[in-house]
């Protein structure tokens, strides 16, 4: 027990140190992981032979990590991918695999071990692309969807490339072989079937006992059962589970899907990553969407944090040490070779930009999964006995390079300086019409649905992907595409549109579209969402007409129903809310005229004393105005008895 609490707090002490400073030097938590590891492992030696068993167990945070992206995932949207996934997934494997079992054999391996080398390095590490690209923002990009649609293919592929590791092995070796069950897939490595009980190895060993049709049909009952229990079971259980209204029991049964799924799917020896996966999509409709991803999604974080660190760990360095030369020589070289293949399906597939170099650079390391191959394939024969511990350190050197290699990739974006690359696809734009809405979030929705209400037709862009879908699910038609490039605005229709409403989340982007809007079209009318009072100031500089706070009127009307609850009239509240708003808008006027820009408002001493005198003037003016309504209103309903 002494033990077990003193590993849990060297990890999780080496996690709070490195991980925030990396963050604040900007190398992302992955690398903060990775150096957490370095230090607590080869620098130090405070861990031992424990990191292995460790690392299995972490590594349980990929298959959970699937599991919260296919909930992002409807399965229209997966459908959506399907070229992607047999095209520029196949192609990369194939490609990759192939060329660097070519550059084995130019070093002198014959084709069976070349090929497993080839093989185990074409995968790429799921955990930290899939966890870099979020943290960054990058999944929506054209770049980061096809990192991810290569990374799924790789899941899938590791299925028969586990199978034809043993066809590998010397033909002298091959009769009495073992074949060891097909444990872990997709990131989620060599992870335990069975604990102390017995009841898991049975389970395992009645399925290989299976005739090879017997296999595949309880393979594919059991991917039946999980989509059918997905579409039908889960939410009554979800249900009856929430009528406790005991939050530990919605996150035990988060738990209880994912761990369940991952079992029987390793119990007929496909990937627990891959099952899932396919539960999230199926889920991914359902109302319980949410809950889910809040239940999972700290488990995932530490799990793979965890997986990071004994990455780091379980770097050889005194084999680095002794061969520098030869063994960064091979990761470099691993790293080029497919980044090669990968340059040439991105231009293949018209990736361009920035999003060409994210493919290219984010997928170029080996993975996980490489090492269970190469254990496999050591196992089988079928690598040399002492090529093992390189080729092991090769692909930790890699893993461990990959948020440097991001680092490259941020560098050349800022190097290309496309304005249209690193976002979504943009949509063809084929209508134009006299009202332009730049933004569909929450604040553009409301907008645009009064507009159509009311008879109108609105041309809508916006750079979200996951809102576009959404708008389009509930029939409003919208295009995908960033609102600040000037070609996408005057392909909406600048030219000749009446008023453009700009509603983006991003208001340093919502001050550019009107900047420009206004100079392109002096004439047009522009209405514009503002994130605060400056932000009004900068809006109203920029050109804008009509300039909406988006808390402003909801706040007014909440006020107002205080006033009504403390005695006041709907009339006599109505009357302080109009009053408040065309005083404010008044004020706000002219607090524009001594506002400073970036000079913060509390170091501007004229702008402070003219808010206070505007302050003051307000309040006067609206007691004075709300007694001369309430007067009026008291002899009204005098009159009238």
């Amino acid at each position: 027990m002494e033990s077990f609490l003193f590993q849990a707090t060297l990890y999780l002490t080496a996690a709070v140190v490195a991980v925030p400073l990396a963050a604040r030097l900007g190398l992302g938590s992955v690398l903060g992981y990775l150096a957490a590891g370095l230090c607590i492992g080869p620098v130090l030696g405070l861990v031992g032979n424990e990191v292995g068993e460790l690392q299995h167990f972490a590594e349980f945070g990929v298959v959970m990590m699937l599991f919260l992206i296919g909930l992002e995932l409807e399965p229209r949207a997966l459908w959506d991918m399907r070229h992607r996934l047999l095209g520029l997934g196949g192609l990369q494997v194939a490609g990759s695999a192939g060329l660097i079992m070519a550059g084995a054999m130019a070093l002198g391996l014959d084709w069976r071990p070349a090929l497993a080398v080839g093989l185990a390095f074409a995968l790429s590490s799921t955990a930290i692309v899939l966890q870099t690209l979020s943290e960054k923002g990058l999944m929506q990009t054209a770049g980061g969807r096809s990192s991810f649609s290569v990374l799924l293919t790789q899941d899938i592929a590791v299925i028969p490339m586990l199978a034809l590791v043993p066809l590998l092995s010397p033909p002298e070796l091959t009769a009495g072989g073992q074949s060891p069950a097909l444990t872990g897939a997709g990131g989620a490595a060599e992870l335990e079937l069975g604990g102390s009980g017995g009841h898991a190895e049975a389970l395992a060993a009645m399925v290989d006992r299976l005739p090879g049709w017997g296999a595949a049909l309880l393979t594919l009952g059991i991917v039946a059962g999980i989509i059918l229990a997905g579409l039908y079971l889960i939410r009554p259980i979800f249900a009856y589970i929430h009528k406790a209204r005991l939050r530990e029991l919605d996150t035990a049964l988060a738990l209880l899907i994912v761990m369940a799924i991952a079992f029987l799917m390793m119990m007929v020896g496909l990937s627990p990553a891959l099952g899932t996966f396919l539960a999230g999509v199926v889920l991914a409709s359902s109302e319980f969407r949410h809950e889910l991803e809040s239940d999972i999604a700290p488990f995932k974080g530490l799990l793979l944090g965890l997986f990071f660190i004994t990455v780091g760990a379980g770097i050889d360095t005194g084999l680095l040490l002794a061969e520098p030369l030869r063994v960064l020589g091979l990761t470099l070289a691993v790293m080029a070779l497919k980044a090669l293949v990968l340059l040439g399906l991105a231009w293949l597939f018209d990736l361009r930009g920035r999003d060409r170099w994210l493919f290219a650079l984010g997928l170029a390391q080996a993975g996980e999964f490489g090492f269970v191959l190469l254990a496999f394939s050591l196992q089988q024969s079928v690598i040399p006995p002492a090529l093992g511990p390189v080729l092991y350190l090769v692909v930790a050197l890699s893993m461990l390079l990959t948020p440097l290699v991001f680092m490259l990739y941020e560098h050349l974006g800022r190097r290309l300086a496309d304005p249209g690359a690193g976002g979504p696809e943009a949509d063809e734009i084929t209508e134009q019409g006299p009202i332009i809405i730049a933004g569909i979030g929450r604040f553009g929705q409301v907008v645009n649905r009064m507009i159509q209400m009311s008879g109108f037709r609105a041309v809508v862009l916006d750079n979200d992907l996951s809102t576009i879908r959404l708008m389009r699910r509930f029939g409003f038609k919208s295009f995908l595409g960033d609102p600040t490039r000037p070609e996408l605005l005057h392909a909406a229709g600048l030219a000749r549109a009446r008023v453009l409403v700009v509603a983006m989340d991003d208001k340093e982007a919502c001050t550019r579209i009107v900047a420009y809007a206004r100079k392109e079209r002096p004439d047009l009318h522009i209405v514009a969402r503002a994130y605060d009072r400056v932000h009004v100031y900068e809006l109203f500089r920029a050109g804008a007409d009509d300039i909406v706070r988006e808390m402003f009127d909801s706040s007014l009307r909440a006020a107002r129903y205080v006033l009504e609850n403390m005695g006041l009239s709907e009339y006599e509240a109505a009357e302080a809310e109009r009053a408040f708003y065309k005083h404010d808008r008044r004020a706000m006027l002219e607090l524009a005229e001594v506002w400073t820009p970036g000079l913060p408002v509390a170091q501007n001493e004229r702008y402070v004393q003219r808010a206070r005198e505007l302050d003051r003037e307000m309040e006067t003016e609206m007691v004075t105005t709300l007694g001369e309504e309430i007067e009026t209103a008291e002899m009204r309903r005098a009159e009238r008895s």
